[in-house]
């Protein structure tokens, strides 16, 4: 199985969400992450490739063209890594596709509880906020194969932001775990 990951964002380009207080940037929790998570993957026998750029869908073409790349090297499966971020006070994981009644919501479902299950283990109080739809994010419209976007908890929020900084490598291997499961065929 070839799974193409993508850790949101671009250092030195786009950091995305930054923590108001510690400075802990979303390109680098996504990027960290990515990694980890390629690794885990690799070692239960998947090709990976992982890229993260500015550039989605052709809007900034002198960097990598995210959905071009995955569609190009014929992706089986698409994850896209980020941090939420909204007002300090909302927190949780939650997973987004673009059609809930799709292949992308099975593979969605087996990451959110598969990185649900794991951050309540470490925190009892993370907040599961589901799969949500969202056709408008390129990443999931024009990509060839089934695309999640992961956010892995609100980089803004006092609680969140612990998980994301301390347990990246538990985040990362339940990610992979999630992929896993739906390559397996669980639901």
């Amino acid at each position: 199985m070839k799974i193409f990951i993508n850790p949101g964002h671009m250092p030195g380009v786009d950091s995305g969400a930054v923590n108001p207080v510690s400075g802990l940037r979303e390109c680098d929790v996504a990027k960290k992450v990515g990694e980890l998570v390629e690794y885990y993957l690799q070692s239960a026998g998947c090709s990976t490739m992982l890229l993260q750029s500015n550039n989605l869908c052709g809007e900034e073409p002198k960097d990598f063209n995210i959905c071009a790349s995955a569609n190009a090297w014929q992706a089986d499966l698409f994850v896209s890594l980020h941090c939420n971020s909204f007002n300090t006070y909302a927190r949780g994981i939650e997973t987004l596709v673009f059609d809930l009644s799709s292949k992308a919501a099975r593979l969605a479902g087996c990451i959110q509880r598969q990185l649900v299950s794991t951050a309540q283990n470490i925190d009892s109080t993370v907040i599961d906020r589901g799969l949500k739809q969202r056709n408008d994010l390129a990443v999931l419209k024009y990509t060839d194969m089934p695309a999640v976007l992961v956010e892995m908890g609100f980089i803004d929020n006092d609680f969140d932001v612990v998980l994301l900084e301390n347990n990246q490598d538990d985040l990362a291997r339940a990610i992979a775990r999630g992929v896993t499961d739906y390559m397996r065929g669980d639901k």
